[in-house]
């Protein structure tokens, strides 16, 4: 956290919101969070504690909902990756999405396949990053090399169209995210960020590998029956 809001002071110009959401744990992690607020009075730092746990998915629409910033960066807790890499998600978005209209930059670790980091990742866990790469492609979102990095940064007019219309709670939510925007054709951009492997995971990866094909096959089939659909929302005009 000491980190994150150094960084984010230390930007001139912009102005910043921290919302911290506790998906109904059961460790303490509330009162960590509101200790840190407090600590760092300063800053605007909200918790938001949900009443029972509603899965991944659900915690980061509930975030994404609830925030009030022109740009929204959706990023992990486990410090995976830095936030000093926000600023390339960022330059990208500008590019993308000029005058705050709708985009979506995807921080990504494609890059490190060959490396040490993910060379020394379990057997399993590798099996299941290449499997989920075939089906991507299979669903639609294969143009995505890295579907699943918890860094994605949504400017709002994107945000206000996408999650409201999630309808997936599970860890595979981001691939339904992605393919909300392609059908409401906004622009997303993956670009390469530092990541490392943080300790303590307690994802089970042959019930995460059936949980993820039952949820990819749920999500294509509700967005071919057009069951499943986001509603463009027009831009303002003066």
């Amino acid at each position: 956290m000491a980190s994150t809001i150094k960084h984010l002071t230390s930007q001139k110009n912009r102005t910043f919101e921290i919302l911290i959401v506790d998906d109904g744990s059961t460790d303490g992690t509330s009162d960590t969070a509101l200790k840190l607020a407090a600590k760092y009075s300063g800053s605007n730092i909200r918790v938001v504690t949900l009443e029972k746990n509603i899965g991944k998915g659900g915690a980061v629409r509930h975030g994404m909902l609830y925030s009030s910033g022109d740009r929204l960066l959706m990023a992990d807790a486990d410090d995976a990756s830095r936030i000093e890499d926000l600023e390339v998600l960022w330059k990208t978005l500008d590019t993308i999405a000029p005058s705050n209209r709708a985009g979506v930059v995807v921080g990504s670790r494609a890059h490190l396949v060959q490396s040490e980091a993910v060379v020394k990742r379990s057997f399993l866990r590798n099996v299941l990053m290449y499997g989920l790469h075939t089906i991507l492609r299979i669903v639609g979102v294969g143009h995505i090399r890295d579907t699943q990095c918890g860094f994605k940064l949504f400017s709002r007019a994107a945000a206000r169209q996408i999650f409201p219309a999630q309808h997936l709670p599970t860890w595979i939510f981001d691939v339904e995210l992605l393919l909300l925007a392609k059908q409401l054709r906004i622009p997303v951009v993956e670009v390469p960020i530092e990541w490392h492997e943080v300790a303590g995971s307690k994802l089970n990866v042959m019930t995460a590998s059936l949980q993820m094909l039952r949820d990819l096959l749920i999500v294509r089939a509700n967005h071919l029956l057009g069951r499943w659909k986001a509603i463009p929302v027009k831009p303002k005009t003066d």
